[in-house]
């Protein structure tokens, strides 16, 4: 198990049965950012990463 999949399942866990919008997760990342700019990089790739999962003429982050 990778240090960050204990993040994830705590996520699963606290907030799996909540639905919540695109835009709000968007906001969520956008307000992280700004809290802790030096995760830019990383929070941007998963941004684009999530973008374009099902556009299969993308393989730009495989």
């Amino acid at each position: 198990m990778y240090f960050t999949d204990r993040g994830i399942e705590e996520l699963q866990k606290r907030r799996g049965d909540e639905e919540v919008t695109l835009d709000w997760v968007a906001e969520r990342l956008q307000e992280f950012v700004d809290l802790h700019p030096d995760f830019e990089t990383p929070v941007e790739r998963l941004a684009t990463w999530l973008a374009r999962l099902d556009d299969p003429d993308d393989d730009t982050l495989d």
